[in-house]
């Protein structure tokens, strides 16, 4: 961090322009056969950041929503926004309107840059919002140039262009302690809250995870594939800022739930680093397009968001050739506070901590257990959040004397590599994503027959795990129709797969439903 104050970088706005010029002529992102240059890239987000400055009506701080999936204009909304010195609020593009209402709310955001085929889904929502400003794209615009007006909106491709004829501001917000990033999350409990990250955190984690990978990497030559959405924090950090900011080329995959188009997409490259989940490392070596690749230039492939398991590591090696680095963190650590180092790894662990992190193990009443004895994992560090936004109780619940509370489970072996046990929260993880219960469990008791929900994980051997529900009812209901119910209000990854009809649910003496005494009932034998 001293070395970039150095050099004049306080920000990770100032960051990513030393980037965009140092590396000028390298190709930095390419999609749907398209390829941009980190110089169209600079001159596309400088536009941008120009307009957002002095035609928008936005100041320095206010909050802007990214509402896009993995395509160009991602990374030339994010980095014009923080060049404009705005704060971004990564959503989803997948949300459903009440999930968008919230975090939209809740962040006070005032614009938005979206897809124009999400435009209904903000309609029904805006209104309640303080979003004044709608940005609009289709994914193919960069490709035609297409700058076809939008009633009550700017096309993104018009902004850019009105953009080219002004000159970017002096910026504000540019301070290491500022915040530069929302990244919404359910926390260790309750309603999803906004991780307040910090130029400093970012830039932190950045240099930490390159510092771990240093061995195989080989700054300005690598063609990184890039399946994991930019809106999560780990692509956000590993794909758009630490990879890019050492020159290398990211081939951004829209749609990896479609393997035909994912295997065609990348078959072009000569591909050297891989970042992906479980799910899609064992999705795609059960390809038969995938197996045909050439994975001569392979060098390292990372995992997040999920567990690993050693079927898809085994599974990886024999059709790859290469291993699979597993690592960990959370939104709030922006993301990574352990990883393994690839080519080094030990299996069944997510390595040890990064450089200038510390990790420790404690009980219930916050003291440090003994050595290799279990007990929540706690991390301390400059990629640790700032806060959860507007919420001061929150933040001083999670965060006690400086040390973050994960709420997962874990040990430090003798090697002082960490294992995860077992997670304290009850979320539940499909493909990477986080599913909240307490929110599952809110939309089922909307239905005028459910009288009391409960929703716990079952293993799921596509999606790693599912959404398994537990109702008592007071009437006979089709479970289709619970369902259907559940599809109005959430998006697809978070209705329950199974649902099961009880006479009863578990509870404690003072009435609290146990979930985890349902976890012991088999899901046959419940149902």
């Amino acid at each position: 961090m001293n070395q970039l104050i150095e050099q004049g970088i306080n920000s990770l706005a100032d960051f990513i322009e030393n980037s965009l010029t140092q590396y000028a002529e390298h190709p930095a992102y390419s999609c749907m056969g398209q390829t941009l240059t980190f110089a169209q890239i600079d001159e596309k987000s400088r536009a941008l950041a120009c307009w957002l400055q002095q035609e928008s009506g936005l100041k320095a701080g206010d909050r802007i929503v990214i509402q896009l999936p993995n395509i160009i204009q991602y990374p030339v909304a994010a980095y014009g926004a923080l060049r404009a010195g705005l704060v971004l609020v990564n959503t989803n593009p997948m949300y459903t309107p009440q999930e968008m209402a919230h975090q939209f709310k809740d962040s006070g955001a005032k614009a938005i840059i979206t897809l124009k085929d999400l435009l209904p889904k903000l309609n029904a929502v805006k209104a309640n919002t303080a979003i004044e400003k709608v940005i609009v794209c289709n994914p193919t615009d960069f490709l035609n140039n297409d700058a076809t007006p939008v009633e009550n909106c700017i096309n993104l491709n018009q902004a850019i262009a009105d953009g080219l004829k002004l000159t970017l501001q002096p910026r504000q917000n540019t301070q290491l302690h500022n915040t530069c990033v929302l990244q919404y999350t359910g926390g260790t409990t309750g309603v999803s809250k906004g991780a307040e990250l910090t130029n400093a955190n970012i830039l932190s984690n950045a240099a930490q995870t390159k510092e771990r990978r240093s061995e195989k990497a080989v700054n300005g030559k690598d063609i990184i594939i890039c399946p994991l959405p930019l809106y999560h924090i780990y692509a956000f950090n590993v794909n758009m800022v630490s990879f890019f900011s050492s020159g290398n080329l990211n081939v951004l995959i829209p749609n990896p739930a479609d393997l035909s188009a994912f295997v065609a997409s990348i078959k072009p490259f000569k591909f050297t680093g891989f970042a992906g989940i479980n799910t899609l490392f064992v999705g795609l070596c059960m390809n038969d397009e995938f197996k045909q690749l050439d994975f001569s230039n392979l060098k390292f492939t990372f995992a997040g968001g999920a567990a690993l398991t050693s079927d898809a590591v085994t599974a990886w090696k024999a059709v790859t050739g290469g291993t699979i680095t597993e690592g960990y963190g959370l939104s709030e650590t922006a993301p990574v506070l352990c990883a393994n180092k690839p080519g080094h790894e030990k299996l069944g662990t997510v390595g040890i901590p990064l450089t200038g992190t510390e990790i420790q193990i404690w009980n219930e009443n916050n003291q440090p257990v003994a050595p290799g004895e279990e007990g929540e994992i706690v991390a301390k560090g400059p990629q640790v959040m700032k806060g959860y936004w507007g919420r001061p109780q929150d933040t001083q619940e999670a965060i006690v004397n400086g040390f973050f509370k994960t709420g997962d489970v874990g040990k430090i072996l003798d090697n002082g590599f960490v294992k995860i046990v077992d997670r304290l929260k009850d979320m539940i993880i499909v493909s990477g994503f986080n599913v909240y219960p307490n929110e599952v469990e809110d939309v089922l008791t909307r239905h005028s027959n459910i009288m009391e929900a409960a929703v716990i994980s079952q293993e799921d051997a596509k999606t790693g795990e599912s959404v398994c529900a537990y109702i008592v009812v007071n009437q006979q209901v089709n479970t289709d129709e619970i369902i259907a119910h559940c599809r109005e209000y959430l998006t697809r990854y978070k209705i329950p797969k199974k649902v099961i009809v009880m006479d009863s649910l578990p509870k404690s003496t003072v009435g609290k439903i146990l979930r985890k005494e349902l976890r012991k009932v088999p899901v046959a034998q419940a149902s």
